[in-house]
């Protein structure tokens, strides 16, 4: 059955509705765990290296994840405008967004490939890399950061196909991603089964071959799932309405993570000042956070997609208490991690590394996770509940704000002048955090998002050639 039959059939009541967004949050909840699980491994295995090498491969992290977050301009905005087509059954325009998606991804993956190609070195130097942290991190990041045209290609088609409703095939699908990952970790890191030991560069090369892999199933998935097949000719039609919808949602989705997580690397460079210990624990309580926010992601990224498809439809209202739902059973799990987190903060630290400096840094900041993450799981919901409505805008704006304009100076004020460390630094992101809550919930609640629609559900015209 597909997603948009399946939405159809579970507005009639609310038992129904909780069931619908089960069935598309629990895959994607374990894809997202799979993603994870992908750094989680890196770090893990390469800390048996040393932990300069997890704290060089954390450090190119950084500037891939920029890159990943710039492709998702085409991603996100491509997902958001298919979802709304496909609520009003507008299943050709779907067809087409979906392969113009895959090809302007394509475009903007090579061009980073080749930025990363050729200024990778001097992007780490800039972040005050110094001596072998710099050596880990160039290596990893000249192959991964080389290949990531490849991730660029698995943005859009894990999107086009989650947002038709195929949650539970796109987990498949990374769950192999994964499972060659960890294989190829293992041989090429540490020279198994005949293979030469390659440490740092053996965990990249893991990487690009598992998502190459990836690309290939993710393709032969899309050919089956849609209802309107996508025709080789569409690959290389730009329409111009098309592409003027997906950047309307993409790029202003795009900047606020970008933003977002260009703070985090001014963060990481006040953090470089604080020595390798912290480094090194920033890093370890930064895969640690990720499993209490990881649910939240999930009912995100499923709350969307339905009211993408509601907004499409018509049906506001629904949206609107499909939201507020969400959010409440987000923030119960993730309170339930916290709890958990803060309770073995010193064993889980343990996992990763015996420096008993580093253990103690990490525990210590990771007692602020309630603080940090409540507010977090909130802005999660709500800001891809407002980009899916089509009201992208609204938060990069309030970002500009709580971000650059608040949590940079408090973080710079709390770790330098009043010397508070690494703590100084989570304590500056929730600042940041809950102040985005609070005016995205206010946002939602005055339905000012109702009139950004993309798609007029009543409309029977194609738009765009």
């Amino acid at each position: 059955m597909s997603t948009n039959a399946s939405i159809e059939q579970t507005e009639t009541g609310k038992g129904a509705h909780e069931f619908n967004l089960f069935k598309l949050t629990w895959p994607i909840f374990l894809e997202v765990f799979l993603f994870m699980l992908m750094g989680i491994v890196d770090t893990f295995m390469l800390s048996e290296i040393s932990d300069n090498a997890v704290s060089g491969v954390g450090a190119a992290n950084s500037f891939l994840h920029i890159a990943i977050l710039i492709m998702e301009v085409i991603g996100n905005g491509a997902s958001i405008v298919v979802a709304q087509y496909l609520g009003s059954r507008k299943l050709l325009e779907a067809s087409r967004i979906s392969a113009l998606a895959v090809t302007l991804n394509l475009i903007v993956g090579l061009i980073l490939s080749a930025t990363f190609l050729v200024t990778g070195k001097h992007l780490l130097m800039m972040m005050n890399l110094q001596g072998e942290v710099l050596e880990h991190a160039h290596s990893y990041l000249a192959i991964v950061g080389g290949a990531i045209f490849l991730q660029a290609i698995i943005n859009s088609l894990a999107a086009i196909i989650r947002v038709h409703g195929y949650t539970k095939q796109a987990m498949f699908v990374s769950l192999g991603m994964n499972i060659i990952h960890i294989v190829g970790n293992y041989a090429l890191i540490f020279g198994h089964f005949g293979m030469p030991q390659l440490g740092t560069q053996g965990a990249a090369i893991s990487s690009v071959l598992s998502r190459f892999i990836a690309i290939i199933v993710f393709f032969w998935l899309l050919y089956r799932i849609m209802e309107v097949r996508i025709e080789w000719k569409h690959y290389f039609t730009l329409s111009k309405t098309y592409i003027k919808n997906i950047l309307k949602i993409g790029i202003p989705s795009a900047l606020e993570q970008v933003m977002y997580h260009s703070c985090q690397m001014v963060f990481l460079f006040y953090v470089t000042y604080l020595g390798e210990a912290a480094l090194a624990a920033r890093t370890y309580a930064n895969n640690i956070s990720m499993f209490i926010y990881m649910f939240a992601m999930a009912v995100g990224i499923g709350t969307s997609i339905i009211i993408g498809r509601l907004v499409g439809a018509g049906k506001p209202d629904q949206a609107y208490r499909r939201v507020w739902s969400s959010v409440k059973s987000a923030s119960i799990i993730s309170l339930i991690m916290i709890a958990i987190v803060t309770l073995f903060r010193v064993p889980l630290m343990s996992i990763f590394t015996d420096d008993p400096d580093v253990i103690a840094i990490g525990a210590s900041v990771l007692l602020l996770s309630l603080v940090l993450e409540s507010g977090r799981t909130i802005n999660i919901i709500i800001v891809n509940s407002l980009r899916a409505s089509g009201d992208a805008k609204f938060p990069l704006w309030v970002g500009m704000f709580t971000m650059v304009g608040m949590s940079l100076p408090l973080g710079y004020l709390l770790v330098f002048q009043l010397e508070m460390g690494l703590a100084g630094v989570w304590l500056a992101i929730a600042a940041d955090e809950w102040a985005r809550a609070v005016i995205m919930s206010l946002r939602w609640k005055s339905r000012g998002w109702e009139k950004h629609a993309l798609v007029n559900p009543n409309s029977t015209t194609t738009v765009g050639h």
